[in-house]
């Protein structure tokens, strides 16, 4: 009898397996290619002591979006706000600078953004700030490192002893920011973006 339930089971499981739908989920898509100069003009039109969140691309990739961002953040001795995005995770590699960075979802303190506000209408979506992060990890952030924060994740930069900049990536599965093919980008590089 056990025999026979585990070759039911098995059956079972390989038919749903070749029911599954053999094709891309972004059939027929281009790729995208983004020039290490065209991150490079990004980084130089961030303020010197700012922050600035930039992007560069946000592209539809089937059932998710690809959001590229340029980020630079100047000097911070106290700690700032605590991020956290509802529905976009996103993945930082750090190109210069050194941080403290703490991650952690038990945020105190989370308010709501506005739905109105430039990050949720154009980077990530729906998410809030907070005050600290409770219980988090700590991270010393350097050149060539990779944080990866899904959605939800409060992230919180408790320090920044020069400067830091990292290139963004964000995953979108909800479709929650516009797109942002190359032209653009050209136009909002040269100050001419709706």
């Amino acid at each position: 009898m056990r025999i026979h339930l585990s070759v039911l089971f098995l059956a079972g499981c390989t038919g749903a397996l070749l029911a599954q739908d053999p094709h891309p989920s972004c059939n027929q898509c281009a790729g995208t290619y983004i020039a290490s100069s065209e991150i490079q003009a990004y980084l130089k039109r961030a303020p010197a002591n700012a922050v600035s969140d930039q992007q560069v691309r946000a592209v539809d990739v089937g059932k998710s979006n690809v959001d590229i961002g340029v980020v630079y953040r100047g000097k911070q001795t106290a700690g700032g706000a605590v991020a956290e995005h509802e529905l976009v995770s996103e993945v930082y590699h750090i190109i210069d600078g050194s941080a403290t960075l703490v991650l952690g979802p038990d945020i105190t303190d989370l308010k709501r953004r506005p739905a109105d506000d430039r990050a949720v209408r154009l980077l990530n979506g729906l998410g809030g700030n907070g005050v600290s992060i409770r219980n988090g990890a700590t991270y010393e952030l350097k050149p060539g490192d990779v944080v990866i924060i899904p959605a939800g994740v409060g992230h919180w930069f408790t320090k920044i002893d020069d400067h830091i900049a990292y290139l963004m990536v964000r995953i979108d599965p909800d479709k929650v920011t516009p797109l942002k093919d190359e032209a653009a980008s050209k136009a909002d590089l040269a100050g001419k973006a709706k």
